[in-house]
Parts: C-alpha cells; sequence; structure tokens
C-alpha cells in the first residue's frame, strides 16, 4: 500500500503533492490563531520607540543633547520604510521613535495588525543596523540595537491631527529640557544631580530665562530638527537635471501643529495623490539619493545642476 502511495505521489503536481501533505492531523492548531483584523475606516499609527537606548546611546557615545548622526539615521531607516510601505501617507520622528501614519482606507496585509506592525518595525530596525556605518563611520555597533511597536488606531482626522501634534510638543517639551540640562553641565560645570535639581519645578520660560541669561544661548535658535523633529512626506518635485517631476520622500522640518501645514499638505488628510513641492535651495543628500543623483557608496556628490 505505501508502495503504491509513493508512486502515486510522483506523477502528481508539486502544489497538490504540498496541499495533500498539509492536510495532516496536527492543522488544527491553527485554530488558535487570531485574526487581528484592526478596525476599518480608521487611521493606522505603527509608532516604534527604542528599547533601553539610553544604555544604547551612552555605549555608542552619542554627543549630547542630540547627536544629528543619529537622527539622521533615524530619518533614513523611515524613508527605507516609507519607500517600501507606499500606504503610508505621513510619518513623524524625533529622538529615538517613529511614527508611520498609514492612511485609513489601506488593505495593506488585510488590515492584520500584527503583520503591519511587525513588518514596519522588522524593516526599520533591519535598515538602521544597514545604514549605521553611513552615519558612524568611526564608530562600531558594539550590539544590535532594539526598538518595541504598538499600532494604534484613530478614528477622525482630527485624531490624527491630534496624535502628531502630541508627539511634535512632546519633542520641543524634550528638546528644551535636555538643552538645558546639558548646557548646566557642559557649559555651566553641574553634575547631573546638581543640573537636576536646578531645573526641578521650572518652567519653559525658565529654562529659556537660563540658557539666554547664563549663558547666551537662544533657543529660538537651535536647529529646527532638534526643536520640531522630522516629518517625512511623499512630494513630486522637479528633478534637477531632466526637468520631469519625480514623487520623493520628503524630509521636513516644520511646524505641524497649526492649521497651515494642513493646509498646504490637504493631500494627506483627503487620502490623494502627493502634490507638487516647490524645494527652495540645494536639494539634501536624502532627497539626491532617491533621484539617483548620489551615489551612497561614494563620498562626493554630483552637482544639482
Amino acid at each position: 500500500m505505501l508502495k503504491v502511495f509513493s508512486t502515486l505521489l510522483t506523477h502528481i503536481e508539486r502544489p497538490l503533492y504540498t496541499s495533500i501533505m498539509a492536510k495532516s492531523k496536527f492543522e488544527y492548531v491553527k485554530s488558535f490563531e487570531i485574526e487581528d483584523k484592526v478596525l476599518p475606516n480608521c487611521w493606522i499609527v505603527v509608532r516604534i520607540d527604542g528599547q533601553h537606548f539610553h544604555k544604547f546611546s551612552d555605549k555608542h557615545k552619542f554627543e549630547k543633547p542630540n547627536d544629528i548622526r543619529a537622527l539622521k539615521l533615524m530619518n533614513k531607516a523611515a524613508i527605507r520604510v516609507m519607500s517600501e510601505f507606499k500606504d503610508i501617507s505621513i510619518s513623524y520622528g524625533q529622538s529615538d521613535e517613529y511614527s508611520f501614519v498609514l492612511r485609513k482606507d489601506t488593505q495593506l496585509y488585510n488590515r492584520r495588525g500584527s503583520k503591519i506592525m511587525t513588518y514596519i518595525n522588522s524593516l526599520f530596525t533591519s535598515s538602521y543596523v544597514y545604514y549605521w556605518k553611513e552615519y558612524f563611520e568611526d564608530k562600531k555597533l558594539l550590539y544590535p540595537p532594539s526598538f518595541d511597536s504598538r499600532i494604534v488606531l484613530y478614528p477622525t482626522d482630527e485624531n490624527i491631527r491630534d496624535y502628531l501634534s502630541w508627539r511634535q510638543a512632546d519633542c520641543h517639551i524634550n528638546n528644551l529640557y535636555n538643552t538645558t540640562f546639558w548646557t548646566l553641565i557642559q557649559k555651566g560645570g553641574l553634575t547631573n544631580v546638581e543640573a537636576e535639581q536646578r531645573l526641578c519645578g521650572t518652567f519653559s520660560s525658565d529654562k529659556n530665562e537660563i540658557l539666554f541669561t547664563d549663558f547666551g544661548i537662544n533657543y529660538n535658535n537651535e536647529d529646527e530638527i532638534y526643536k520640531k523633529g522630522t516629518i517625512l512626506l511623499k512630494k513630486r518635485i522637479t528633478h534637477p537635471r531632466s526637468g520631469k517631476k519625480r514623487q520623493v520622500i520628503l524630509p521636513l522640518h516644520e511646524d505641524l501643529i497649526g492649521n497651515k501645514f494642513w493646509a498646504l499638505n490637504s493631500e494627506i488628510l483627503d487620502i490623494k495623490s502627493p502634490e507638487f513641492y516647490e524645494w527652495n535651495g540645494d536639494l539634501p543628500k536624502e532627497i539626491l539619493i532617491q533621484l539617483h543623483i548620489y551615489d551612497e557608496n561614494d563620498e562626493k556628490m554630483e552637482s544639482n545642476g
């Protein structure tokens, strides 16, 4: 009997063979899987946060209060994610976190939350490791970083705007504190404990006053990427060589809390195709790479013209 069955299997197509073998007595275990579809018609946010990044940044000697290399590496990994997942309409990053907003009509992975979350998180994390050497040329990656992730659903346009506004407000609050804290240590000669005690109970105005009065630092003049974080948007721009319109992912460092941003980028909430964006000045490296004008393996940047 076994010999006859074996002979039969050699004469059937492989997909049919696979199907027969899959119908085993063990297949019942599939019934334990949860069909974790997220609610329809909701904005899907996948937020990624670094795990134990204080330790990670100390081990790799990140500059304080901000390390531009680390922030650009986060942006690079996020751009890679947005390039892969077309239904991400806007992303926002600051410090060691990134939020990816998928359009509310997306059918990505049939809206299965666990698949969406794990695929985005794994691609972001692997990209962070892959591009490490590009930004930290003189620093060896001592151990692999890890990021946790979560999915949150927002049913209305107002909700998603408020979510992104919350994250940007958090960026400002944290950066003002960190800028003042590390200035007190690096320029004021205080210890970590003394700096923490000095800032205990202070408000934003107090921190601004400390920076300006004691150290001559106008916080308003700090780089926008530190104060506002990074917004990633898909837009069409003019290719500097061909003159044709090309879609790219733009890194922006501007206010998204007010109405102006949403009026200028109405396609996000309207779920429409990316609109044209007039970029003033030289295009940054992140865009030149997408336009194939800059070789990631070559340190020499070709002319924009």
